[in-house]
């Protein structure tokens, strides 16, 4: 077998386009996707599953219908699932989402 680590910051030079979430690895039934954002997303929930951010680059902010959270770099943070939420960043960020295979992002699930 051949063991080789994912280099993140190889995977995202590959890409430049916004918004457009990008499969890295799998495990289980969960995946782990790349993304670059900036400016705002639109209002959307995941029913019946929460959502991870992991920002590795910047700084975004969640907004939700009674609040908004922060994420910075380094930081982590679950959106729990039916939760209606609108992802944005200032700036260009880069992060993680970790979500179980199928969902899409605009909230739902994609079926092959």
């Amino acid at each position: 077998m051949h063991y080789q680590a994912i280099n993140l910051n190889e995977k995202l030079s590959t890409f430049n386009d916004l918004w457009s979430p990008k499969v890295i690895a799998e495990i289980n039934d969960y995946q782990f996707k790349l993304i670059k954002i900036a400016g705002d997303f639109m209002w959307h929930g995941h029913q019946g599953t929460d959502k991870v951010f992991i920002v590795l680059e910047g700084e975004m902010f969640i907004a939700f219908r009674d609040g908004q959270v922060k994420i910075s770099k380094g930081e982590m943070f679950i959106v729990p699932g039916g939760a209606d939420h609108k992802p944005f960043a200032e700036k260009e960020c880069h992060i993680m989402l970790v979500e179980p295979r199928g969902v899409i992002n605009t909230g739902g699930t994609e079926f092959e």
